[in-house]
């Protein structure tokens, strides 16, 4: 049995409050994306004792990579989980990755599920993701393949390309489904059009076992589904298929 791969994205997030305080949010993200790193600390600390929740998140990213400061994993936590308060999405997500991997706070799988469900549920792709690999691969719960299922339709309704791959992969394998070699070559394509190498491979392979006619029709499925994915009007493959 395949072991889906997590990886974990830390997303920079942008809320729209005062021109000021979105200002000083850019500015800061500039110059640390320019390797300013004092002046990009300056303008987070400043937003952080504001209580802007995208300012601390920033400063938190800083503490957790060591840029322009001593990397601190507890402080970072510390400041995500003030990003959590202020129900700051991102925070949840960047928090619950620490929970997962013990950085920082205490390894705890169940926190992190805690704080990736809140996310997912805010609909950020990348924790709905990370959800549908841990039940996939019963990390930190329970096996659960219908999940699995459940959180990798919706990550990759968000046009996910890994949870496109994944999701393809438990078609291929029949993972908690019958397998559906249509269905698997459709995902890969999509998750091929986002410039997934590993999905091309795999879309290739689908290929090689499918009849002129049967890859013709799943293309087409396959240029439907993209086509209302990148519209923002997919509303899942029991409408498609």
């Amino acid at each position: 049995m395949s072991q889906f791969n997590l990886k974990t994205l830390i997303l920079a997030s942008v809320l729209f409050t005062s021109p000021f305080a979105h200002a000083g949010l850019e500015d800061g993200i500039k110059a640390a994306n320019e390797g300013y790193f004092e002046e990009a600390l300056k303008e987070f600390e400043y937003l952080a004792d504001k209580g802007y929740a995208p300012g601390i998140y920033e400063l938190a990213k800083l503490y957790e990579g060591g840029y322009g400061v001593i990397r601190d994993y507890r402080k970072a936590a510390q400041l995500y989980q003030e990003g959590v308060k202020k129900n700051h999405v991102d925070s949840m997500f960047a928090l619950a990755v620490l929970y997962d991997e013990g950085k920082g706070v205490k390894l705890d799988k169940q926190m992190a599920l805690n704080l990736f469900e809140k996310a997912a549920n805010k609909n950020l792709p990348a924790a709905q993701f990370n959800l549908g690999v841990m039940y996939a691969n019963g990390d930190g719960v329970s096996h659960d393949f219908e999940l699995a299922k459940k959180w990798y339709e919706k990550a990759a309704a968000n046009n996910y390309s890994l949870a496109q791959f994944n999701l393809a992969l438990m078609y291929f394998e029949g993972l908690g489904m019958p397998k559906d070699l249509e269905k698997s070559y459709i995902w890969n394509t999509i998750a091929e059009y986002n410039g997934n190498m590993q999905a091309s491979h795999s879309r290739k392979l689908d290929e090689r076992k499918m009849l002129p006619k049967e890859v013709e029709e799943a293309k087409e499925k396959a240029d439907a589904i993209y086509t209302k994915i990148l519209a923002g009007t997919y509303a899942g493959e029991g409408r498609l298929f």
